[in-house]
């Protein structure tokens, strides 16, 4: 009996993860998802979008670490793949700062297990997701893929660069293709909860104050999670690139935190109370993505501004208000 042909990727219950699960299956491919649903954040956030992906006949969801090989290795062994889109890993600077054995596992054995995997079953390219904290505390802007990226200020950002290495040495060594994804201040609909443009929203729209780092002299480059997807699926598909490939998935915009507060404030038709603090640990002050790589090689082309952007995020956020609601009151549970 023939397996079945699919496409992994690991982290569909996640925000990254299941926006480009669902436009692939929106296409008709099948795709084979792995998430650990985690309770790093809310769960219900999670079980929320992979109820979307079920939607679908052609999504096979498996509940699985990626630490645990044995269960990657019955994936394999059920299905034919013939791409892997690695986005599952454990996210955040700040939270790394107290819980670093979460990424030593998550991010370094579990990406060890993906690369095994993609070795033993012959899987022609990998897709995996990096990080713009790579670059450290560089000062040249905008980041560009041959900048040095040796100093990283967070284990988050170590752990990034670890699975750049190691992507590397892989593909020298067992001749598939690796392409690593230095994501950019990711944004949009069904978000993370643990990200700055839910929380602001949540605390805005509850007239709890806002923490404002670096006294506001903090510049992102904030991306629209639609463009990100056009830019994943891309490096899924497109034909002649290198045996591994390092781009910039980002809005190539650097914007000022205290604009993107402003225009949150007028989507939600409500002022930010605004507590300043100092930089924190592990942060920098401003990223830039170059994604003329992307552009030429992915065809990437981001085309939308944090004043289309944010309001489609304040839709869905006001739209979803059982779910946001939920997050709010376990939040506020959690920390008083």
């Amino acid at each position: 009996m023939s397996k079945k042909e699919a496409i992994l990727i690991t982290g569909t219950a996640g925000f990254i993860g299941f926006h480009v699960a669902h436009e692939l299956l929106r296409e008709g491919r099948t795709v084979v998802g792995v998430d650990s649903f985690n309770n790093y954040y809310q769960p219900a956030v999670k079980d929320a979008r992979s109820a979307i992906l079920h939607k679908y006949p052609s999504f096979i969801e498996r509940r699985a670490d990626i630490c645990d090989i044995e269960e990657l290795e019955h994936v394999f062994r059920e299905f034919k793949i013939t791409r892997i889109c690695h986005l599952a890993a454990q996210a955040g600077v700040r939270y790394s700062l107290t819980h670093p054995m979460a990424y030593e596992t998550a991010n370094l054995a579990g990406f060890l297990n993906i690369l095994e995997m993609a070795r033993h079953s012959e899987v022609p390219r990998l897709v995996y997701a990096s990080s713009s904290s790579v670059y450290g505390g560089n000062t040249k802007i905008p980041f560009s893929e041959s900048d040095p990226v040796d100093n990283p200020v967070s284990l988050y950002a170590a752990t990034k660069k670890s699975n750049e290495l190691m992507a590397h040495c892989y593909s020298h060594l067992y001749k598939f293709q690796t392409v690593g994804l230095r994501f950019f201040t990711v944004y949009g609909p069904w978000g993370r909860p643990d990200m700055a443009m839910w929380i602001f929203t949540e605390a805005i729209k509850n007239g709890k104050p806002i923490k404002v780092f670096n006294h506001g002299k903090m510049k992102r480059d904030f991306t629209f999670v639609a463009d990100i997807v056009k830019g994943v699926c891309a490096s899924l598909f497109a034909e002649g690139l290198d045996r591994y490939e390092i781009f910039n998935l980002g809005n190539n915009r650097s914007e000022d935190l205290m604009h993107m507060i402003a225009v949150l404030e007028k989507s939600l038709g409500r002022q930010a109370v605004k507590q300043m603090m100092d930089l924190q640990p592990g942060d920098v002050p401003e990223t830039c993505a170059d994604v003329e790589k992307a552009r030429l090689k992915l065809g990437f082309e981001p085309t939308t501004p944090i004043e289309e952007g944010i309001p489609a995020f304040v839709e869905w956020y006001n739209k979803h208000s059982d779910l946001t609601d939920l997050v709010a009151k376990t939040r506020a549970n959690y920390t008083s």
